[in-house]
């Protein structure tokens, strides 16, 4: 396959900004990938595409507070600090970006709290915004780390503004009932707080969030387990890997970034005794995509693991687990695109993304859903 292929122009008017009130509100397509059939649903018909022993699997990994503010020592000038994931627990060291890049070098200390109780040095570069960040402080590296957390902001992605601009508030204002007097600002703070994480997130380390996961509400949760449908997690920390610019036209000479990932016991058995009985399996997002196809064998059936997966999914491709998918609407070049498209049909799901872009469907993690079944 080419790069150019996944191409399409995308308004910046169906990029989400906000999440819907509630997590069931958004829209679901339904792709029917063997006939090309498309529905429009909401969420909240989720269900009804499943039976009694069918199994959704769920991301439960949680983001964290990744995005600090601070200066650089000296100059003063204000900086950001991307943290991406930490690298020795006990030496305080972090692989991060850092903005502006350029001005920011090994040997730069950055103070990132008004009484310069934590500061950090640059050790390393590691790539042109990445650098090593070793801290310093009289805190414990437990202390340290929920210091950090407790100072960091929702690692909401560059496409979702903050603040908003006039057309996408004045559409939050509207659909959130928010009056006047209200301070929209410090609302949006606790809305992303809240909503830009899943209820299924229990282990830290993603720098983004698990978004078609973020659709499942505590209610939907409920009908899901009353209608007998099954349930299993598995572990992958969404990195910013899957946000990178392919820089290659022939998809076969891209190497995708590794992903941390972890399939315990319990989600083994789900998955496996639903696919003995040819159940229906979903898997709901990309990533939880390529966690299960990453430990997959040639009969289908999974296994325990914990570690990395630089799997790239793009068409053509069978997959071995999953013969369903619950995913959201990415943007044109993006991984998560291509994963979508080798799911469902390269040609199906393009046509599908033409008729959401005509119906005005949001896209983005705050986004709608697109539901592939056979």
């Amino acid at each position: 396959m080419k790069l150019s292929e996944f191409k399409f122009k995308l308004p910046e008017s169906q990029i989400a900004q906000f999440p819907p009130l509630h997590r069931e509100d958004a829209k679901m397509m339904v792709l029917h990938r063997k006939t090309g059939i498309i529905e429009h649903k909401t969420i909240a018909n989720l269900v009804e595409y499943f039976d009694e022993h069918d199994v959704m699997v769920f991301n439960n990994t949680k983001v964290f507070p990744a995005r600090l503010y601070g200066v650089k020592e000296k100059t003063n000038a204000e900086i950001e600090v991307f943290l991406l994931r930490e690298l020795n627990h006990q030496d305080y060291t972090w692989d991060a970006l850092v903005e502006p890049a350029r001005k920011i070098r090994i040997g730069n200390k950055l103070y990132l709290d008004d009484d310069n109780t934590i500061t950090g040095e640059i050790v390393d570069n590691t790539t042109s915004r990445g650098r090593t960040i070793r801290f310093e402080s009289d805190y414990t590296p437990d202390e340290l780390e929920a210091q950090l957390y407790a100072m960091g902001h929702t690692p909401l992605p560059e496409y979702i503004r903050r603040p908003m601009k006039a057309e996408a508030l004045r559409q939050f204002k509207k659909e959130y009932m928010v009056d006047d007097d209200t301070n929209v600002e410090t609302l949006l703070a606790e809305v992303d707080a809240e909503r830009y994480q899943s209820i299924f997130a229990k282990n830290i380390g993603a720098v983004a969030a698990p978004a078609s996961s973020m659709h499942i509400s505590k209610n939907m949760l409920k009908r899901i387990e009353i209608r007998g449908i099954n349930y299993a997690t598995l572990t992958s920390h969404v990195g910013l890997g899957n946000f990178k610019i392919i820089d290659v036209e022939d998809l076969s000479k891209h190497k995708v970034d590794s992903e941390q990932i972890k399939i315990e016991k319990e989600c083994v058995e789900i998955v496996n005794a639903a696919k003995q009985s040819k159940r229906r399996i979903c898997a709901v997002g990309t990533e939880v995509l390529r966690a299960l196809e990453s430990v997959a064998g040639t009969n289908g059936l999974i296994k325990e693991y914990e570690g990395w997966t630089n799997r790239f999914i793009f068409p053509p491709y069978d997959a071995l687990v999953p013969n369903a998918l619950l995913a959201n609407f990415y943007f044109p070049l993006s991984l998560q695109l291509m994963m979508v498209a080798a799911f469902g049909g390269f040609e199906i799901v393009m046509a599908a993304y033409k008729e959401a872009l005509k119906r005005d469907y949001r896209f983005g993690d705050y986004g709608d859903a697109m539901l592939i079944v056979d």
